[in-house]
Formats: C-alpha cells, sequence, structure tokens
C-alpha cells in the first residue's frame, strides 16, 4: 500500500501499472482508492453519471486473483477507467445524458469497451456529457452540471467534460470520450490534462451512440502523453462492424515515444493569434514554441486560408447528420415514450373541442395518434440544445436550401482538407490553441448559442478533414485557470504527435499540476 500514497494525485498510468506487476499495490487497492476519490470530490465535480462501485470491485479482485496465479493479463490490467455515457456497455445504462435514453440498456457492448475488457481494464463508471454530445460545456445534461476542478464555478469544457473533470481531479488515471467538433481536445485544455482525436476511422465507432457520422471520434483522456499512448495501442485497431474502420496495423504507440523523432518542423498559423484571442493563450503559444525551439524543432508560419469557414461549415454539416441520426428516437423503437394514455386523451379532447366548434380546416389539419406520440415523445425527451440542432439540420437539408447549405458545406469541408494537405507538404504538424480562452463561468454562455459555438474555432477544423489532433497542458492563465494548446498532423501520424508531445512533456510540468480542489483536499472556502 506504500506506493498508493501518491494515488491518484500523482501517479500517472503507466507508474501504476509498474507498481501492480511488481506487486507493491493491487488491483483492489487502485479501484478501492478511486471509489474513495470519487466519493470525496465528485459531489463537487459532478464527474460521473454512473458508478459500478461492488462490480469493479469484484473484478479487481479476480484480475488479483489471477495475477497471483501467474496467468496471462491485458495490457492494462487492473487499471480503472471511465468511460463516456454515450459509449453502449452490455447490460448497463448508456443514457446520452438524456431523458430520451435514461432507461437504455444496451444488450452489446461498444467495441472500444470491449477491448477495455479484454485489456483487462476496470471501468469504474460512466462519465457526463452534453446531452447527445451536443454542447460545448457539459451544460445541456439532463440529470446535471459538471464542474472545472479548477475553479467549481467554471466549465470543464464539453462534451466530454465529465471525462476530462475525472481525470483532472484524479478520480481515474485513464478515461475515454469522444470527439465531434473538440469534444475530447477542448475540455482536456480547459481541465488541465491531455487528451488525442485520433485519425477519423483509427479506432471503431461500434457502439458509439452518433451524433454526427462523418465526424464522431473516440479517443483517450489521461495526465500524461504516454497514458494517452498506453490507452490508444488499447482503443485503435479495425472492426469489421464499423465501415469507416482502417484496416492498418496497430503502432507500439507508446513504445515509439522513447525514439527521438528525425528533425520535426511544426507550423503555426498566425491569424490564430489575432483579435479577440485570450493574451494568455497568445503568451502560452509564444512560451510553447520557445520550448519546442530549444528542443531542436523548426518553427514556421503556414496559412490554412478557409479556416475562418470552419465553425460556419461544421454546424452545417454536424447539424445535417444529428437531424439524420436522431430521427430514430421517437416513443417507438426504444427509448422514452411519452405518456400515451394522457396524450390520447389530450387528442380526444382537442377533437371534440374543434367539432364543437365547426372548425372543419383545423379538424382535417389535427395530428393522427401516431403524430402526436411522435411530437409529444420527441418535444419531452430532448433539451433545449438538441432540438436546435435538429432544427438547424432538417432546415439545411430541406428541399430549395440542400444545395445552398448542405452541399456548398461539403465543398468547403474539401476546401479545409486540401489547406491542410498544402500546409502538410512543408511542415510535419502544426501548433496552435485549443480554445480562445479559459475556462468560462457556468451560465455565462448557455443563452448565447452563437457564443458558445465560437468556442470551437481552433477544434472544429480537425474533424471536418479528418486528422488527428492532440491536446496538452501547456500553462496556466493569470487566474490560474488551465490553458492547453494542440498538435495536428496528416492522417495517421498519431505516432509523431505523441512523439513530439511527449518531448515537451519530459521538459515542462504543466501536467503535473493539480487543481487547487485537489491540493487544498476539498473546495475553497
Amino acid at each position: 500500500m506504500t506506493s498508493l500514497n501518491r494515488f491518484p494525485f500523482a501517479s500517472s498510468a503507466a507508474e501504476l501499472l509498474v507498481a501492480l506487476r511488481k506487486g507493491d499495490i493491487t488491483s483492489e487497492d487502485l479501484v478501492t482508492a478511486a471509489l474513495a476519490q470519487i466519493q470525496t470530490y465528485d459531489r463537487h465535480v459532478g464527474a460521473f453519471l454512473s458508478i459500478r462501485g461492488e462490480k469493479a470491485l469484484d473484478e479487481a479482485r479476480e484480475i488479483d486473483r489471477r495475477r497471483t496465479q501467474g496467468d496471462k493479463l491485458g495490457p492494462l490490467a487492473g487499471l480503472p477507467v471511465a468511460v463516456k455515457d454515450n459509449l453502449c456497455t452490455q447490460g448497463e445504462p448508456t443514457t446520452c445524458a438524456s431523458r430520451m435514453l435514461a432507461n437504455f440498456i444496451p444488450p452489446y457492448d461498444a467495441t472500444v469497451v470491449a477491448r477495455l475488457k479484454a485489456a483487462d481494464a476496470i471501468i469504474i463508471g460512466k462519465t457526463n456529457l452534453d446531452e447527445f454530445a451536443m454542447g460545448g460545456s457539459t451544460e445541456t445534461s439532463a440529470f446535471q452540471k459538471t464542474r472545472n476542478p479548477w475553479d467549481l464555478e467554471r466549465i470543464p469544457g464539453g462534451s466530454s467534460g465529465g471525462a476530462a473533470a475525472c481525470v483532472a481531479a484524479r478520480m481515474v488515471p485513464l478515461s475515454v470520450g469522444s470527439d465531434t467538433g473538440g469534444s475530447i481536445r477542448q475540455p482536456a485544455a480547459l481541465c488541465g490534462v491531455t487528451g488525442l482525436k485520433p485519425t477519423y476511422g483509427r479506432v471503431s465507432r461500434f457502439g458509439l451512440v452518433a451524433f454526427a457520422s462523418s465526424l464522431d471520434q473516440i479517443g483517450p483522456l489521461a495526465q500524461t502523453v504516454e497514458d494517452c499512448a498506453l490507452l490508444l495501442e488499447v482503443l485503435a485497431g479495425h472492426d469489421s462492424r464499423d465501415a469507416t474502420s482502417i484496416n492498418r496495423p496497430v503502432p507500439p504507440y507508446r513504445e515509439l515515444l522513447l525514439q527521438q523523432p528525425e528533425k520535426v518542423r511544426i507550423g503555426y498559423v498566425p491569424e490564430m493569434l489575432s483579435d479577440g484571442i485570450s493574451p494568455d493563450v497568445v503568451r502560452t503559444m509564444e512560451e510553447a514554441i520557445d520550448v519546442f525551439r530549444s528542443l531542436g524543432a523548426a518553427i514556421q508560419e503556414v496559412s490554412l486560408p478557409h479556416a475562418r469557414y470552419a465553425v460556419a461549415t461544421y454546424y452545417i454539416i454536424a447539424c445535417s447528420e444529428a437531424s439524420s441520426n436522431l430521427a430514430r428516437y421517437d416513443g417507438v423503437h426504444y427509448g422514452y415514450r411519452t405518456d400515451e394514455k394522457a396524450m390520447l386523451a389530450a387528442l380526444a379532447e382537442e377533437r371534440r373541442r374543434l367539432q364543437q366548434e365547426g372548425n372543419l380546416a383545423a379538424l382535417e389539419d389535427l395530428d393522427t395518434a401516431l403524430v402526436r406520440l411522435y411530437r409529444k415523445t420527441r418535444a419531452e425527451g430532448f433539451g433545449a440544445e438538441v432540438k436546435r440542432r435538429i432544427m438547424l439540420g432538417t432546415y439545411a437539408l430541406s428541399a430549395g436550401y440542400y444545395d445552398a447549405y448542405y452541399l456548398k458545406a461539403l465543398k468547403v469541408r474539401r476546401l479545409i482538407r486540401q489547406d491542410y494537405d498544402r500546409a502538410f507538404e512543408t511542415v510535419d504538424m502544426i501548433l496552435g490553441p485549443v480554445t480562445p480562452g479559459p475556462a468560462f463561468r457556468i451560465g455565462e454562455k448557455i443563452n448565447d448559442p452563437l457564443a458558445m459555438y465560437l468556442f470551437d474555432l481552433f477544434t472544429v477544423s480537425a474533424n471536418l478533414a479528418g486528422i488527428p489532433a492532440l491536446a496538452f497542458p501547456a500553462g496556466l492563465s493569470a487566474e490560474g485557470l488551465p490553458i492547453g494548446l494542440q498538435l495536428q498532423g496528416p492522417p495517421l501520424s498519431e505516432e509523431r504527435l505523441l512523439q513530439v508531445g511527449h518531448m515537451f512533456q519530459r521538459v515542462t510540468d504543466w501536467h503535473r499540476r493539480r487543481p487547487p480542489l485537489i491540493e487544498n483536499n476539498g473546495p475553497l472556502s
């Protein structure tokens, strides 16, 4: 138990695996400590929607028994891992933080969940998110708000806010999130942890509840780049159940971190440091450029001329795909269903009233029972942000507007990808901000959708282009809030991004900084 004195405040997943293999700690010790940490801090943070408790302890004891017997164990054997609650877990709730799926129990595991289990990881619980992953603050969850461990009055980012907050609060060493327009990188940056959005198709999406199918990607969150590499090795790989899955071998990402990359050419886009960007972010970028330069990297300017259209392009495409994907939630197939008895009684009363009034036109337009069931179910089951995006997407796909909006957005998406392709002819990767500023206060932007959407300014382009991007802690604001940066690379360049990110973390300690919640063993008075 001696080594546990440092868990979960400082030990990385890689360090914990060494301690487990040496016998310094047991898996039961780790899960017990994680559950204690969750009990202590999650009442303040709200990172988890469900905890597996005794099930996780039973699995930990079984891992310890197998280890004692000398059985072969998986690469994550005994480590507690959190999973975002839009990933299907067989026999256990998967809610997407929505009333629509509040009681949904999947009959199968998502591929990444199955791979975690095959690696002998222990799933400790499911983390909170913006409803159906639609949001950038984890404020649209139907069940609770998640708070940033660095300042409980501020957002943790989104949509994987719970996935990032639980790592920042040292409740677990590893977490799995999803990234549709920055939903891993943005909360990672705002919570001071590391997160990777892999190349589109590098990780199977089978069992991920779909938001925008051409943009969604699953990836790791952890304290360090090394831990992200460790988790990505387990998550990545071809899956025949996902038609977009890339059939390429998975490199030994963690092992390759030890190799010194050849001369690295890092680009940056000067326009990303223009007006509207926090001075703290600009300063952090400049300091990081100096660090990379001191490590031998060649730094040069690059241009992404169509990046200014990325937010508009992203929201047209994402909302259009969401409109299609969420059509399945109708109260008939599965998920929430309105009170049918009350709905039929109200519909009959409405019909009687119209008949008494002799309003034949209204009677002719009156819903059938099935249409009213659809309308009531979706009105009650979805939150305001999900409804907003469904309506935007339905409008963009409607006759007369498809060419003007959706088709044009697809053309601009291609131009954005071509910008990246040209940039990567002269540099190996691009360094840039993740967000325009540090975490904002809870409630500050929730009633201003445009301001919320613009906070995605620097993240959506990677999803539109299908390229990988690594977010890592790189500084603190004047108020002591984390600031993260990201490295974006060509498709399937995760190996190189991880190597360069690891280089940065070997000479800096931002990833080792702990939020005041942890340092003070509770919220500041």
